[in-house]
């Protein structure tokens, strides 16, 4: 079947720091017409540090949308123009305080796709050297390791919720099992 939508139609209607917002006019596969609202993302960097002891470094902030502290995985959005690999370097750095010997891209996230434009690229970094964080001046975050076990009981008990973070530390799990192998 032809799921296709044709655009024939784009119209700002919302531009902010972060994010824009694009009302689409599109021809259905049926020949019908409809609209679509696409928030527009630069895309981000997404990183899965991973110590030599198996333990992965986690940052937690507050985050204004959900009114809640939140563990995540270390991430960041790209810059115009800037490399998934540079900005997955840039914000380890900048978050953690750590730079990563290896830097792996694992895995491409299309976070919503039902109505953002929105990629993740995620890495996986190793033989990790502690250095100095350097948090964006709006940023107040806390880095601290983890074991695996203990976050997946968090993610059970429902206290990470982040998309992103629950599929990265799964990702760690398999990749810890042998059961995903990264190059």
């Amino acid at each position: 079947m032809n799921y296709y939508e044709k655009t024939i139609k784009e119209e700002r209607k919302y531009t902010g720091n972060i994010i824009n917002v694009d009302r689409v006019t599109v021809i259905l596969p049926n020949g019908k017409e409809s609209t679509r609202d696409v928030v527009r993302h630069p895309g981000a960097a997404v990183i899965l540090p991973i110590t030599e002891n198996w333990e992965i470094l986690m940052v937690e902030q507050y985050r204004k949308p959900c009114e809640m502290i939140s563990l995540e995985l270390p991430a960041g959005k790209l810059d115009s123009g800037e490399p998934p690999e540079e900005c997955a370097k840039r914000e380890l750095q900048e978050e953690t305080g750590f730079v990563a010997g290896k830097l792996t891209k694992v895995l491409t996230i299309h976070s919503t796709p039902g109505f953002s434009d929105e990629v993740l690229h995620m890495f996986v970094a190793t033989d990790l050297v502690e250095k100095k964080a350097n948090p964006d001046e709006d940023e107040f975050i806390s880095c601290k390791k983890y074991k695996i076990p203990e976050l997946i009981s968090m993610i059970e008990k429902g206290e990470i919720t982040d998309a992103k973070t629950i599929i990265g530390i799964f990702l760690a799990d398999r990749i810890k099992k042998g059961e995903y192998k990264i190059s």
